[in-house]
């Protein structure tokens, strides 16, 4: 692919993220999307195929941002349980952001899990990935206890599902619950971590 269509590429997803944004996924068309960027739908249809295939390009762009972050975190000189504690508030922080009150937002994302789902699937699989590294460093170190690392991944993504997937932040919100830095605290303490322990270690 050239520079040239590379960046004709990147004005498609621009300009449907923006439409998707304002006035919706569903009532946005192909059209819309094209008058907006002065091209004709069949040159749009030159990149994508359809607007499901352009609006998975806009959802793998949301969850690739929140994947850069969270790698960084996970990649930094830390303790595990520090790294995992960011990494968490760090996903709810970017969701939350981008999806609370935003219910045009909403209904990308459910287009996008209905029409879509093995591009979210591969997203999961991503993330899963990037706390299972973090889990089994923090495991193999002593600060969390000897358990099965992907098992452990899959329970800290469920705990914390209220707090980061795009359709429930905002409705979880106005259910009695716990803050996400107590349910980060459970998750930890779920995994063995203790800071007693660590400063007894260092010690």
């Amino acid at each position: 692919m050239s520079h040239l269509e590379r960046d004709t590429r990147q004005c498609i997803v621009d300009t449907a993220e923006r439409f998707f944004r304002d006035i919706g996924y569903q009532k946005t068309t192909v059209a819309d999307i094209a008058k907006a960027l002065r091209m004709s739908p069949a040159n749009v249809y030159r990149f994508f195929d359809s607007k499901k295939s352009i609006n998975e390009a806009v959802a793998e762009r949301y969850m690739g941002e929140m994947e850069a972050a969270v790698t960084a975190i996970a990649r930094e000189k830390r303790s595990a349980a520090e790294r995992l504690r960011d990494i968490l508030i760090t996903n709810n922080r970017i969701n939350s952001l981008r999806y609370l009150d935003h219910h045009k937002v909403h209904e990308m994302v459910a287009a996008a899990m209905e029409e879509s789902w093995e591009v979210v699937q591969a997203h999961i699989g991503r993330y899963d990935g990037i706390l299972r590294g973090v889990v089994a460093e923090g495991i193999a170190s002593g600060e969390f206890r000897p358990m099965d690392p992907q098992v452990a991944t899959a329970c800290v993504r469920f705990a914390m599902t209220p707090f980061c997937h795009p359709m429930l932040i905002s409705q979880c919100l106005s259910l009695p619950g716990p803050s996400i830095e107590a349910m980060v605290d459970f998750i930890l303490a779920g995994l063995g971590y203790s800071r007693a322990k660590v400063s007894h270690a260092e010690a």
